[in-house]
C-alpha cells in the first residue's frame, strides 16, 4: 500500500488535476498594480481548473515586486482562490530577504513557498542548504526549493532537503535529466517519506513526455494563462496516455511557440502577458528590466493561439 504524503499540500498536489498556474501580475497604464484585474485574471484560472495557483514567482515578475505589493497580489490570489485550490507564493533573493518574503506570503495566508535561486552569488552546496533550511524554518509553510541558474544541487543535498519536514519537492529547471534521474534515485532510496517533483521549464508541456518518463507528472504551465483550453487538453491528453493529441499539439503549438519565445529576451514572461492581452484582459506591460515583443512577434503570437484552438476540434476522439 503506498504512503500518503507526510504534508497536507503535498497530498493535494499529487494527483495532479489540472495544470499548476502561475498567472502574471496585471498593471494598469501607469505601470502600478492593477489588483482588480489581477482578482480576475486569477478566478478565472481557477474556475478553468487549475490545481494551484503559484503566485509572483517568474511569470508573475517576482523580481519587479516592492515586499508590499508582493504582499497584496498575495492576499489577492488568496482571496480570488477561495480555498478551492492551494495558492503558493514565490520568495527568493538572499536569505534575509526571502525569509522577509516568506513571512509576508504567510500573512496573506498562502498555503507554500517556491524558493527561487539566491541573488546572484554562486554558492556551494553547503551553503544552498543552510539558505533552504533557514527559510524552511522561517515559517510554518511549506517549502519547493527551485533548481535552476545559480542554485544546481547534487542528489545528497536534494536528499539532505528532502530530509526537512517542510520542504516537499522540488522544481527543475534546470533540464539536466541525467542529474534529475540521479536526484530521483537518490531521494527514492534514501528518504522514506514522499516527495514531489515539478518540470519548472519554461514551456514545460515540450518537456513534458521526457519528464513523464523520469516519474514526473507535475509541470508550470504559462500557456495556461492566455490559453487554458489549451493547457488544459494537453494536460487531460498526456496524463492519459493519449499520444496522437499529445503530439499534435506539440509538432502543431508548442513547438512554433517555444521557437517564437526564444526569438527574444525575457519573452518566457513578456510573450505570456501578450497573449493574455490578446485574449481579452488587459494585465499591462512588463516592467523593466523586461520588455515588450515586437508587433510582428504579438501578430505571430495571435495566429499561433489561432491555429492552436483549431488543433482541439477532435482531441481525445
Amino acid at each position: 500500500m503506498t504512503t500518503p504524503p507526510r504534508d497536507p499540500l503535498a497530498a493535494r498536489l499529487s494527483v495532479p488535476s489540472g495544470p499548476l498556474f502561475f498567472p502574471v501580475t496585471a498593471y494598469g497604464p501607469d505601470g502600478a498594480l492593477d489588483l482588480d484585474t489581477y482578482r480576475t485574471h486569477v478566478r478565472r484560472g481557477v474556475e478553468a481548473g487549475a490545481a494551484a495557483v503559484f503566485a509572483c514567482c517568474g511569470t508573475g515578475e517576482f523580481h519587479a515586486l516592492a515586499p508590499e505589493e508582493f504582499e497584496a497580489c498575495v492576499a489577492v490570489a488568496v482571496e480570488a482562490a477561495g480555498g478551492r485550490v492551494p495558492v503558493v507564493a514565490g520568495a527568493g533573493y538572499g536569505t534575509a530577504l526571502a525569509v522577509r518574503y516568506a513571512r509576508l506570503a504567510e500573512r496573506a495566508g498562502a498555503d507554500a513557498l517556491l524558493a527561487m535561486p539566491p541573488y546572484l552569488v554562486v554558492a556551494g552546496q553547503e551553503g544552498l542548504l543552510r539558505h533552504y533550511t533557514q527559510l524552511a524554518e522561517a515559517t510554518s509553510l511549506s517549502l519547493i526549493v527551485y533548481q535552476r541558474d545559480n542554485a544546481v544541487f547534487t542528489p545528497q543535498t536534494v536528499v539532505a532537503l528532502a530530509r526537512h519536514p517542510r520542504i516537499l519537492g522540488l522544481k527543475d529547471g534546470l533540464g539536466d535529466l541525467d542529474l534529475l534521474q540521479r536526484i530521483v534515485s537518490a531521494v527514492r532510496t534514501e528518504v522514506p517519506d514522499d516527495f514531489l517533483y515539478f518540470n519548472g521549464l519554461p514551456t514545460a508541456e515540450l518537456t513534458g513526455p521526457a519528464y513523464r518518463a523520469l516519474g514526473i507528472t507535475l509541470y508550470s504551465s504559462a500557456v495556461f494563462c492566455f490559453a487554458p483550453d489549451l493547457a488544459q487538453a494537453f494536460h487531460k491528453a498526456l496524463h492519459t496516455g493519449d499520444d496522437p493529441t499529445v503530439r499534435r499539439l506539440l509538432d502543431g503549438f508548442y513547438r512554433p511557440l517555444v521557437e517564437l519565445r526564444n526569438q527574444g529576451k525575457g519573452y518566457a514572461v513578456s510573450l505570456v502577458k501578450a497573449g493574455v492581452r490578446l485574449r481579452g484582459l488587459d494585465v499591462g506591460e512588463v516592467r523593466p528590466p523586461l520588455q515588450e515583443p515586437t508587433e510582428e512577434h504579438i501578430k505571430q503570437l495571435a495566429e499561433l493561439i489561432e491555429h492552436g484552438q483549431s488543433l482541439l476540434e477532435g482531441a481525445g476522439e
